[in-house]
């Protein structure tokens, strides 16, 4: 009967073990945007800095594929990721943005600092358009064809190593 009393014990233990590996060792670590195929939800944002146009769903339908970054001044990952956005503007790819929760000075403070790789941008105060998009945080890069169909997304980020797939990804929805 001694032994018997170790047997929840065991079976607990065993538990945390089958949960510690699995959150460490995830079945897919990629998340798949369930908006992925489908059109941009329609939209209309007010320009986020003067001189640069504001950004709308339609602006998206009309042309080439672009990507459509979601950023913010007050983001530190975005600050890491500016260089890789101008880097891709450098190799011909079209950027548009959407700047969330932010003051248009601080977003024209961000871009003197940082570059200014857009094209246009637009200000989503309240981040309906980023809920919207199902995008969880800044920052966050989609890739629309020229029909305004998301064909991928990105989140967090952008390192150097994601520069090929990225381009890739906008080339494929040419």
């Amino acid at each position: 009967m001694n032994r018997m009393r170790f047997v929840p014990l065991f079976i607990l233990l065993l538990f945390v073990a089958a949960v510690a590996w699995r959150l460490a060792v995830p079945k897919d670590d990629r998340i798949a945007s369930k908006l992925e195929g489908r059109a941009v939800p329609a939209f209309a944002l007010p320009a986020a800095v003067a001189g640069k146009p504001g950004l709308a769903a339609a602006d998206l339908a009309r042309g080439g594929p672009r990507l459509v970054n979601i950023f913010a001044s007050w983001c530190v990952p975005c600050i890491a990721e500016a260089p890789m956005l101008i880097e891709l503007q450098r190799q011909g790819v079209p950027i548009d943005a959407i700047a969330i929760r932010d003051r248009p000075e601080d977003v024209a403070a961000f871009l003197a600092r940082h570059g200014d790789p857009f094209a246009a941008i637009g200000a989503d105060a309240d981040s309906k358009v980023q809920i919207a998009l199902g995008s969880s945080g800044v920052p966050e890069t989609f890739v629309v064809d020229g029909r305004g169909v998301i064909r991928a997304q990105h989140i967090g980020p952008i390192e150097a190593g994601d520069l090929a797939a990225l381009k890739q990804s906008w080339e494929q929805a040419r």
